[in-house]
């Protein structure tokens, strides 16, 4: 057995108070939210800082799984910055144009700002994008993502939030959600620091998993211990997630996800420069620059180009956007949505009422829908024909009548489960 490794596994057999303590500890971790925890952005970049991930063995002293768990959950940093690199490679087709006009669709269709921290989330399916974070409690965080010549950033400071694209010169501005009584604050979107990641795989931990302390390494320059999280299932195409536990603090300082089919990771994102201490009190201030174009909240039509940064009024009476869609969110309009299996096998299955994936034919799509067929591979078996769309993380089977399987599951285990509805 490996020196760090842990004597017990969630969920094993035989061992069920074990299994208890790292469910309640993957509970108590899910909980708990680092005030870096901040609308997630990113994009293309340049001047990358080498990553220090890895880059030692430290001699750290026996830990159990349960026990870094448990120190994440306890961690308690409220003061940090520094610069995280992440990299995301899903496998997604290149579409070129057609990819980039799409994405510069979704960001001018919702609220019709370019700053709008919604619309920029989806710059964060592929790529590798550098962000540099800094928090002072759970009221003051600060995310800028870099790109050529530009730079993106989101500032919660108090009451409000403010997204400032520097390309387009554009303001998006809302106020803070408020927080439920004995909770922080903390927004519902995608993750992008390692914190929010481990946070996200932790409450997958279940009797499906198996959760081990997988020896040490350095990132950032610090001492840390690798957690190693692992699917028992078959059928799942998550191979394993890794995250770099800060030894002194419990902060995760990197989180790596790689496929079952190999190959690079699907998500690696990690600090390469952090620190703990006070950030200064001006990295959270900010002024809508002169000339700027805001938005408030989702309301284009209270926009306006200010002439002078002065005359800007709305922080007071501005509204807090609605919030982005959940997962339980996701199936509202689509007829009878439920799930199949569970753990990291688990399925969703839904239909959308529709006839499915175009023929072909002239009077179903043309050529839109051999470019659609081009993309997936085309399966028979019981529900009749489909396709399967497939990342290297996510899959999804549309059969002919309308039906849709989707997981983070492989290909055969998407046309079992349609196999098993019919």
């Amino acid at each position: 057995m490996a020196p760090y490794e842990s004597d017990r596994t969630a969920g094993a057999e035989g061992l069920p108070d074990e299994a208890d303590d790292v469910r309640a500890g993957r509970r108590k971790a899910a909980r708990y939210v680092v005030p870096v925890a901040v609308v997630g952005v990113a994009a293309a970049t340049i001047g990358l800082v080498p990553a220090l991930a890895d880059s030692g063995d430290p001699s750290l002293p026996k830990i159990t799984a349960e026990q870094l768990i448990e120190k994440i959950a306890k961690s308690d940093v409220q003061q940090l910055s520094g610069t995280v690199k992440v990299s995301t490679d899903l496998g997604l087709p290149s579409l070129g144009g057609l990819e980039s006009g799409m994405l510069s669709g979704v960001t001018k269709g919702s609220g019709g700002s370019s700053a709008d921290p919604q619309s920029k989330l989806m710059e964060l399916a592929s790529g590798t994008h550098t962000v540099r974070v800094a928090a002072d409690g759970p009221d003051k965080a600060k995310v800028s993502v870099l790109e050529n010549a530009a730079e993106y950033s989101i500032i919660h400071n108090g009451n409000d939030v403010w997204a400032y694209d520097s390309k387009s010169n554009e303001v998006y501005h809302s106020t803070a959600p408020a927080a439920e009584k004995g909770q922080e604050k903390a927004p519902k979107d995608v993750p992008t620091t390692p914190k929010q990641l481990a946070d996200e795989a932790l409450k997958s931990v279940d009797d499906t998993t198996s959760v081990t302390v997988d020896g040490t390494a350095q990132v950032a320059g610090r001492d840390a211990y690798k957690l190693l999280i692992k699917p028992k299932q078959s059928g799942s195409t998550v191979g394993a997630i890794t995250v770099a536990v800060d030894a002194k603090t419990g902060v995760p300082l990197k989180f790596t996800l790689v496929p079952t089919s190999g190959g690079a990771a699907v998500v690696d994102a990690g600090f390469t420069q952090v620190a703990f201490a006070k950030p200064a009190a001006s990295t959270f201030d900010f002024t809508p620059p002169k000339g700027a174009k805001v938005t408030e909240g989702k309301d284009s039509k209270g926009s306006k180009d200010l002439k002078d940064s002065k005359d800007f009024k709305g922080s007071k009476d501005s509204k807090a956007p609605e919030s982005a869609p959940s997962r339980g969110d996701l199936g509202k309009g689509l007829d009878g949505l439920k799930t199949v299996g569970k753990g990291w096998s688990t399925i969703a299955e839904f239909d959308t009422g529709g006839q499915g994936m175009p023929s072909g034919s002239s009077s179903q799509g043309g050529n839109v829908s051999g470019f659609l067929n081009s993309l997936g591979d085309h399966v028979k078996g019981k529900f009749g024909s489909g396709t399967v769309f497939s990342t290297r993380l996510v899959n999804a089977l549309i059969t002919d009548d309308g039906k849709v399987y989707a997981g983070a599951v492989t290909k055969d285990a998407l046309v079992k489960a349609a196999n098993a509805a019919h």
